[in-house]
């Protein structure tokens, strides 16, 4: 729905993959300009550190003249998406999945960058994370009218505004991937073992609370084995429930809940399972603001 990506078998036999950034680039919103040399960018961080579970950056091509955008080629990794692994509620590599994603959500955090907000995209960056975050929130509510989703503006301005605070206790721009859905995980399906972490061309450099929510996108519940494996690689409790914290996960819920409503136009989804996903994420997001109140 975003990039086109090929798996190739090179003459050598070797298999790689080679992605490329969508042309038409009308149709973007404002934060996915340039997103393919975010991915670039922290497929070079991951060099050398298999502990972030990250393909091997091969190529990169920001030329724009082999193809119409920007393409990336990296190492295939092995194992499966874990969306497409079949494992159930309750089934142990479920479970081991879970607390091997938050063990690698601790690691990813060591990674620190120059400044907050998205690598790429220079109007989406600040020295500071509640400046940034204003930022990008601002940028999708531009987006929003620019593609006619009707949005709550003002009351998320003032969301957002009123918890500067909270924003502000984070100092440090750390890796946050943004996009931990299961079809980015890849297992092993016999075991469960998590092998491999991909399309990492939506991070930013911000508040690693982040990617709990880019986790749970449809907000079930961040799973306690997680947890437990961050606690453990971290070595302390991560405190998501102190009120500093369990307040930005409020406001990065409103931030997702933004991304997934107004990219609905411009993506031109369509079937009957509109319907009830539109319903869905506008309570995820009354929900939200609702809780910021």
């Amino acid at each position: 729905m975003f990039a086109t990506t090929h798996r190739v078998t090179l003459e050598d036999g070797r298999r790689v993959v080679v992605k490329a950034a969508p042309d038409e680039t009308d149709r973007l919103l404002s934060y996915e300009h340039d997103v393919l040399r975010t991915e670039a960018l922290v497929y070079g961080l991951a060099d050398g550190r298999p502990e972030l579970l990250m393909p091997t950056l091969l190529l990169a091509d920001f030329s724009r003249t082999v193809l119409p955008g920007d393409a990336v080629v990296v190492s295939h990794l092995d194992g499966v998406p874990l969306n497409e692994a079949g494992f159930e509620a309750g089934d142990p590599r479920l479970m081991r999945v879970e607390t091997e994603l938050g063990a690698h959500l601790a690691r990813q955090g060591s990674v620190t960058g120059p400044l907050f907000g998205y690598p790429s995209n220079p109007g989406l960056q600040a020295g500071t994370w509640p400046e940034a975050f204003g930022r990008i929130i601002e940028a999708l509510l531009a987006d929003g009218r620019r593609w006619g989703t009707a949005l709550p503006d003002d009351e998320i301005r003032a969301a957002v505004a009123r918890h500067a605070g909270a924003l502000a206790e984070v100092t440090t721009p750390r890796l946050v991937h943004t996009d931990l859905w299961p079809g980015n995980l890849f297992v092993d399906p016999s075991s469960g073992a998590l092998v491999g972490v991909i399309d990492p061309e939506r991070a930013i450099w911000g508040d690693p609370l982040f990617d709990l929510v880019g986790a749970d996108a449809m907000w079930h519940g961040t799973s306690a084995h997680l947890l437990a494996g961050y606690a453990a690689e971290a070595g302390a409790p991560w405190a998501v429930d102190e009120p500093a914290a369990a307040t930005r996960l409020l406001l990065y819920r409103v931030q997702l809940a933004l991304v997934m409503l107004v990219e609905i136009t411009p993506r031109a989804y369509e079937g009957d399972w509109l319907v009830e996903y539109v319903h869905q994420l506008r309570a995820i997001l009354d929900r939200a603001l609702a809780g910021l109140a």
